[in-house]
């Protein structure tokens, strides 16, 4: 059950900022945020080495895309394609807009259920396959602070979203221009849940079977007035409150 974070603030000079947590079986083999495709070079993606695709990536045009799985339906099915392949269609993109034409005409039949956001510096938007065979439901994300897990965008009936999303509305808002995140790196780490949500009501959670939030990932996209500012892009390549965050190569 990862988690993803989406603040939108049009006309500011970073209108777009993302958090996501892994969540994965901690056996599962995978490689940092890297150019790890040859017949992609303007991708930068973590790279999960079972299946060839991609959790979080980001292009050279400014597109970040993730994926995460619906509840219950924990990794792959014989006959479905693996939903990885879709952060790297995603990123054959240019823009959001034109990534989200493309992937909401999908055959729904060919995957597990999933949640898909693609953003840029003008758009964002939450894609959502909700049960097995139905039609990809394409959502733009609305200014302000959303939060997605394995269920609909910002469904305060989840635990996860019902504590941490007012955390994060009041929290010191991240400033990449000064090259700190706030309290994002924090929270994303926060091992603490509320009432009898259990562990995995927690941002950053551990269990006994090895099922464990394994990463994490800070985007921040510039203005398209912002000639020349390069996206910010941090990876904690291990569990966040473990773990720091540090530059990706761009």
């Amino acid at each position: 059950m990862c988690t993803v974070v989406i603040l939108r603030r049009p006309g500011h000079d970073w209108p777009l900022l993302l958090a996501g947590n892994r969540d994965e079986m901690k056996g599962r083999p995978w490689k940092p945020p890297a150019r790890h495709w040859p017949d992609r070079p303007e991708v930068v993606a973590g790279l999960d080495e079972t299946a060839g695709g991609s959790w979080l990536g980001l292009n050279d045009h400014g597109v970040v895309a993730t994926v995460l799985n619906r509840e219950g339906t924990l990794g792959p099915m014989r006959g479905k394609r693996s939903r990885g392949e879709l952060v790297l269609e995603a990123l054959d993109h240019a823009d959001a807009a034109s990534a989200m034409e493309m992937l909401r005409h999908l055959d729904g039949r060919a995957y597990r259920p999933f949640n898909l956001v693609v953003a840029d510096n003008r758009d964002a938007f939450w894609l959502s396959l909700p049960a097995e065979g139905a039609r990809v439901q394409a959502t733009p994300i609305q200014e302000g602070l959303s939060m997605l897990t394995a269920s609909d965008l910002n469904d305060l009936h989840h635990p996860r979203i019902r504590f941490f999303r007012p955390l994060f509305e009041n929290s010191p808002l991240p400033d990449p221009t000064a090259g700190h995140w706030g309290g994002w790196p924090d929270l994303m780490g926060c091992r603490i849940w509320d009432g009898d949500a259990g562990p995995r009501g927690a941002m950053c959670i551990v269990t006994p079977s090895g099922f464990e939030t394994g990463s994490s990932a800070l985007v921040a996209l510039p203005s398209i007035d912002r000639l020349g500012t390069r996206p910010q892009f941090l990876f904690a390549a291990g569990r966040p409150d473990q773990t720091g965050f540090e530059p990706v190569a761009l």
